[in-house]
């Protein structure tokens, strides 16, 4: 054979089976490579120990020198045809060799890289199943930990509701016994206290009996045990009707009532429904010598009779005849003849034309004039103030409500009356800059001016009223006058005493930092002053006239809160009157502060949101004589008792529009405060008659009362009234539909002013006609305009 790759099938098979091939090549090799001597005896011991060991064992070129390798790389599938050069058409050069060992170890690399690569990525595998067999235990541990705890937590919790559920069973037990002890507790006082209360009821009963006995006695045997001056200075505090039944009582009495002393001041307007000229004339005849005040405000029912007895009156200083219809001209001029020596008179709201002021040059000593309201006279009757012998002496002028008068007229008055000290101009729409400077051109003595409902005034009459170096100012209603106002007086009226801005929106902090400097502030009313706030009231209340200030006025200021009560509590040591009404941001903390304030007799805090703690602590020092609470919902009767508990000298208590509180605030007022002359309780829905009838039996001294809205009281209350308050004068009754208008004419018919109807009561009220609260919409109002 050529070659043994061209062998058959059967030969290569039989070559392959035995393995002669390998055997042939390692044999040939070694022979071909080492050259024994005795190639024979070499291949017999090869043979031996390839028999011996088997071929595998015995490494082909185990005899073989390394420097006598072949370098020749097999490419077929033995040497032995290269040895041979069977195959010389695939013998290999080195650099053939080369070039297909680089394609092998290239293909090699490639084939050890992708196993490498699978086995990295079966290891990344292997180790993210790992990680997540990892978490799944944590998982599953942390759900196994967490059912323990759950466990452990629920046989808690079902131990702590045993245990609570048995606290509670307890807790009941002692409640229903301590509310059954306040029961009977609270039953036994209400039961001392109406025994206590009916007794108190027929002490004053048996005392008022015991009195009218007593006085009954008196009259009849022994008219008085006081001093004669005593009894004198009795009489003058009782009006000239009650004088004429005074007189009627004794002897005695009736020489009293004729003591000169008596009728020198003599007052008509107290009687004014009943006074007809007659009595006028009588009177005045028998005492003109001695009369030298007189006043008969609102006796509309006078005429010229009466007028001509009061010229009679030659020593007359004081004359007041405002409001009578029946004075002219004419009857002016009787006056004018007959009283030279006036001092003061009063014009206002009289039908006088420029006749009558012409006839005013008849009062040489004339130093106090009132035109109020008096709308017929013109400015050319204010020229005649200043001519001839004039009212130059004139001190006090009263211009309010006179709308007809012009510059031209202001202009008159400074002519003739430069002398004037205190001005009043209410009333007037029509007053301008340009009449304040008119008078202030030659007035420069003013030192009190008064421009109520004047808007139209502005800084520049501050600018001018600056040289008059003032003490007091009074505006309200105005909208022009700014900061600059308080700035004119802090820096040209060092001793301005009375400041009166109300209602003033453009007044800011800034204007009340401006007058802190001041000294001599007594009173301060910035009331509706909405722009003022705690940054402007803690500097002035720090200021000079903190410590001096008397009384202080800041309605509706909302921006204010507890920080300047608390100011005005440690600074203002003499102040007696504090307005805090609707000042919302004012609680207890700030009211507490004011019960330490000895000086404070009266206060408003209506509208604040202060409650029962708040009243407690005002009422600790005990010398509140004026208080005010209306529309505090936070307060009960619990706070009125504590505040009445301490305080005995209360005079004037409002209370109204407190539909939570009850008879029991009024019982305390009542056996707490016997001198209260002002009470209001209207729109409290749950007073009754016993309310009226504690303040009847105890509250003697009561002059005005309003129980408007008090939708329970009946004829009772009426009843109550007419035997305990004698000295009661004004008594309103709107909305009180249970009292009759029989009633009200029979036991109101001698009270000087009354207001009832029986109509339901209004929705601002918040309640309706059986009580029962009501709920507005946002968009409801709850008060009238």
């Amino acid at each position: 054979m050529a070659s043994v790759g061209t062998a058959g099938p059967e030969l290569r098979a039989y070559f392959s089976r035995h393995d002669l091939l390998e055997v042939y090549e390692v044999l040939l090799c070694n022979v071909i490579v080492i050259r024994p001597e005795d190639p024979l005896t070499f291949l017999e011991e090869k043979l031996k120990e390839i028999m011996e060991k088997g071929l595998d064992a015995v490494l082909r070129c185990m005899c073989i020198d390394l420097s006598l390798h072949l370098k020749l790389k097999r490419i077929s599938e033995t040497y032995l045809n290269t040895v041979f050069g069977l195959d010389g058409e695939q013998l290999m050069t080195e650099e053939l060799c080369a070039k297909a060992w680089d394609f092998y170890s290239r293909n090699l690399m490639k084939l050890y890289f992708r196993e490498w690569t699978k086995y990295n990525l079966l290891r990344k595998n292997k180790r993210k199943k790992a990680k997540q067999k990892m978490a799944l235990a944590v998982v599953h541990y942390n759900v196994q930990v967490l059912r323990v705890i759950i466990q452990k937590w629920n046989m808690w919790v079902q131990i702590h509701k045993e245990k609570m559920t048995l606290a509670a069973k307890r807790l009941q037990q002692i409640y229903n016994k301590i509310y059954l002890n306040a029961v009977v507790k609270a039953w036994h006082a209400e039961a001392h206290n109406s025994l206590k209360t009916k007794a108190y009821f027929e002490s004053l009963a048996k005392e008022s009996q015991k009195d009218c006995f007593e006085s009954n006695l008196t009259v009849r045997h022994k008219p008085s045990n006081l001093p004669e001056k005593a009894l004198l200075q009795i009489f003058r505090y009782v009006n000239l009707v009650d004088l004429a039944r005074c007189a009627q009582v004794s002897q005695t009495w009736m020489l009293l009532t004729q003591n000169s002393s008596l009728w020198g001041d003599i007052n008509f307007s107290s009687v004014k429904h009943k006074v007809q000229d007659q009595i006028v004339v009588n009177t005045l005849q028998k005492w003109r010598p001695y009369v030298i005040r007189l006043n008969l405000q609102g006796c509309y029912s006078l005429h010229w009779p009466s007028f001509k007895s009061i010229s009679e009156c030659k020593n007359l200083q004081d004359l007041n005849i405002s409001e009578c219809q029946g004075l002219n001209d004419e009857s002016m001029r009787l006056i004018s003849e007959g009283c030279r020596a006036l001092l003061y008179l009063n014009l206002s709201y009289t039908d006088i034309t420029d006749g009558a002021l012409r006839l005013l040059s008849s009062f040489p000593n004339l130093q106090y004039l009132s035109l109020a309201h008096c709308r017929k006279f013109t400015d050319k009757g204010l020229l005649y103030l200043g001519s001839g012998r004039g009212c130059h002496k004139l001190i006090y002028l009263d211009l309010s409500g006179c709308i007809q008068i012009s510059v031209d007229g202001f202009r008159n008055i400074a002519n003739g009356c430069s002398g004037i000290q205190d001005l009043l101009i209410n009333n007037l729409p029509t007053l301008t800059d340009r009449c304040i400077q008119a008078l202030v051109e030659k007035c420069q003595q003013i030192k009190s001016v008064v421009f109520l409902d004047s808007p139209r005034l502005s800084d520049t009459t501050f600018k001018a009223l600056a040289e008059c170096k003032l003490v007091k100012v009074s505006i309200e209603g105005n909208n022009q006058i700014t900061d600059l106002s308080f700035k004119l007086m802090s820096k040209r009226c060092p001793y301005i005493r009375h400041i009166h801005m109300v209602d003033c929106q453009r007044i800011t902090d800034a204007g009340l930092m401006t007058i802190s400097p001041l000294k001599h502030i007594l009173v301060l009313n910035i009331a509706d002053c909405r722009r003022i706030s705690d940054e402007g009231v803690r500097p002035l209340v720090q200021g000079s006239s903190g410590a001096k200030l008397r009384e202080l006025n800041l309605t509706s200021c909302i921006h204010v809160t507890d920080a300047s009560v608390t100011e005005i509590a440690q600074r203002c040591h003499e102040l007696t009157y504090l307005n805090l009404r609707h000042c919302e941001n004012v609680t207890d903390a700030g009211i507490e502060a004011l019960g330490s304030m000895s000086s404070l007799i009266s206060i408003d805090i209506s509208g604040t949101s202060i409650s029962d703690m708040g009243l407690r602590a005002l009422g600790h020092h005990g010398k509140i004589k004026e208080l005010s609470v209306s529309e505090c919902k936070n307060i009960s009767d619990t706070g009125i008792q504590e505040f009445c508990k301490g305080t005995k000298h209360l005079e004037y208590f409002h209370a109204s529009c407190c539909p939570q509180l009850t008879d029991e605030a009024v019982k305390a007022v009542a056996f707490h405060c016997h001198r209260l002359t002002s009470a209001s309780i209207a729109g409290c829905p749950k007073m009754t008659d016993t309310c009226i009838q504690y303040l009847a039996a105890a509250c003697h001294y009561l002059h005005f009362l309003d129980v408007s809205g008090c939708i329970h009281l009946t004829d009772k209350a009426l009843k109550y009234l007419w035997k305990g308050c004698k000295q009661l004068q004004i008594l309103k009754m709107l909305y009180c539909r249970n009292i009759t208008k029989q009633a009200v004419l029979k036991y109101t018919a001698k009270l000087e002013k009354q207001e009832h109807n029986d109509a339901d009561p209004p929705s601002w009220l918040g309640y309706d006609r059986d009580g029962n609260i009501l709920t507005f919409t946002k968009n409801h109002t709850s008060e009238p305009e």
